[in-house]
């Protein structure tokens, strides 16, 4: 039984990373790193004020 629930808690962590991994090589296979790194310096330049 406890084996068993450790199992499951193990499983969840890893489960998650597989769905991130994922969704980033989908991303970037789509070719939306450009518009990711345009998007972000833009943040970054509002935030600061500098822009």
């Amino acid at each position: 039984m406890q084996t068993e629930k450790k199992m499951h808690s193990n499983l969840f962590p890893i489960f998650i990373a597989f769905i991130g991994i994922c969704s980033i090589i989908y991303g970037v296979s789509r070719g939306e790193t450009p518009v990711m790194f345009e998007k972000a310096i833009n943040i970054c330049l509002e935030c600061i004020g500098i822009g």
